[in-house]
């Protein structure tokens, strides 16, 4: 039998967002009562709060939202690697130890929380998804490199306005989580 691991935050009005974005509310509409037989509630948040998947869209324009990609690469065998004391920027020799018949989904696990800090977290290099695209792709196992999750709130730093890791996966064909509960 597959375990299946849930690895998203608990969302509430205090989850962070990046600065300025929506956060996290909730307004109850309806409540199960003796003269109502439901609860009814709206909710409002910005895609990015908790642990989510960026679509194509979100970075380059004239991509695929996010209800039009296949769930494929969400779904599989996946390894988690640690990458403590990288730094802001994860790079390939950082993931060195863990080249060893990777799978199609690779998962960064690094010394910073989820939801911590905006200007304090590990963003990955581009040359490390290269590194672990071609690892992937050498040791023939598996078809391609499908996917990439961290365990913080971007795979690119904060201040970056080229995205070059975000736009690596769209080029490739890779998809994204990010900010994981490991």
């Amino acid at each position: 039998m597959t375990k299946i691991w849930d690895i998203s935050p608990f969302i509430d009005e205090n989850s962070d967002v990046f600065p300025g974005d929506s956060k996290y509310s909730q307004i109850n509409h309806f409540q199960l009562n003796s003269d109502c037989p439901v609860n009814v509630s709206q909710i409002s948040l910005s895609p990015h709060t908790g642990a989510h998947a960026d679509a194509p869209l979100h970075y380059a324009n004239g991509q695929a939202a996010i209800g039009l990609l296949e769930l494929l690469p969400y779904l599989g065998p996946c390894r988690v690697i640690e990458c403590f004391n990288s730094g802001n920027l994860i790079q390939p020799h950082h993931i060195q130890h863990a080249l060893q018949n990777l799978p199609p989904r690779i998962i960064l696990k690094t010394s910073v929380k989820a939801s911590q800090s905006w200007d304090s977290f590990s963003a990955i290099h581009a040359d490390t998804l290269k590194l672990l695209k071609d690892t992937i792709h050498a040791q023939k196992t598996y078809s391609d490199f499908l996917l990439i999750g961290i365990d913080t709130p971007s795979i690119d730093p904060d201040n970056s306005f080229d995205l070059p890791s975000h736009h690596f996966l769209l080029h490739n064909n890779c998809r994204v989580l990010e900010n994981l509960v490991l």
